[in-house]
């Protein structure tokens, strides 16, 4: 999987991807990231990307040139990596991502779903946003993390990141573990689990788990499972048993 993401601070995104599992799956050339300096594309001497509002309004807005250049950029970087057979075919496009409050909620499906692509471009967003017509021109996607405005879209562009680099083999060491997550359960979310010592500050690693007898482990968990999901996300356990048929 290769990242592109277009953005006026690519330190940041660059200084967060390197660490932990996504830096270390970048090291081993399972994953890759690239960023495009949105500001080298400026088209006036002062080096600035935005302007006032049409019609009005408080702040300002990244304009469309300087977004579309780094976007070519990107395209082009791209191209330059694949196949000489894929670089044949003028019909791939790749998913343009665009972090914005006002799109799609992030889901675990969606990371799924992303997780299937060879390569994505995230376009991170800053000031009041960008102007429109170049979000038509290239996006494919409006993505949001949640209900809340943040000052860019490099957090949310990492967030998403993130989460589709855990599905892509390799990335993590036990991919196991990606399967048995919150949300990789049928919709439930994630059983509590303990490690050494036995006891701790009074409170004792449930019997069952030292039992040894893998059945009744892999019982008490799924009622873990549900008893988790039921007292913290009662909507997410009303679809899990709607789901099911059960009312």
């Amino acid at each position: 999987m290769i990242f592109e993401v277009l953005t006026i601070f690519p330190d940041m995104v660059e200084s967060a991807f390197r660490t932990g599992v996504t830096g270390r799956a970048s090291g081993e050339g399972i994953i890759e990231l690239d960023t495009v300096n949105i500001r080298e594309y400026s088209t006036n001497s002062y080096g600035s990307i935005d302007g006032y509002t049409y019609g009005g309004g408080a702040g300002m807005l990244m304009q469309c040139e300087p977004v579309f250049q780094a976007y070519e950029e990107a395209v082009k970087r791209l191209s330059a990596r694949r196949p000489v057979s894929d670089k044949e075919d003028d019909e791939i496009k790749t998913r343009v991502i665009y972090m914005t409050p006002v799109g799609e909620v992030f889901t675990q499906d969606k990371a799924k779903e992303l997780a299937g692509e060879d390569e994505l471009i995230f376009l991170c967003g800053h000031y009041e946003g960008i102007d429109e017509r170049v979000i038509d021109e290239i996006v494919t996607d409006r993505l949001s993390i949640g209900d809340y405005v943040l000052t860019g879209g490099e957090l949310s562009a990492l967030v998403v990141m993130d989460a589709v680099s855990r599905l892509i083999p390799g990335v993590l060491k036990n991919d196991e573990s990606a399967l048995t997550e919150s949300f990789n359960t049928g919709g439930l979310l994630e059983y509590p689990q303990y490690t050494r010592p036995d006891e701790w500050h009074g409170k004792k690693v449930p019997e069952i788990l030292l039992s040894g007898d893998h059945a009744k482990v892999d019982n008490y968990r799924m009622h873990e499972m549900r008893r988790v999901t039921k007292e913290i996300r009662p909507d997410l356990y009303t679809k899990y048993m709607e789901e099911r048929g059960i009312f």
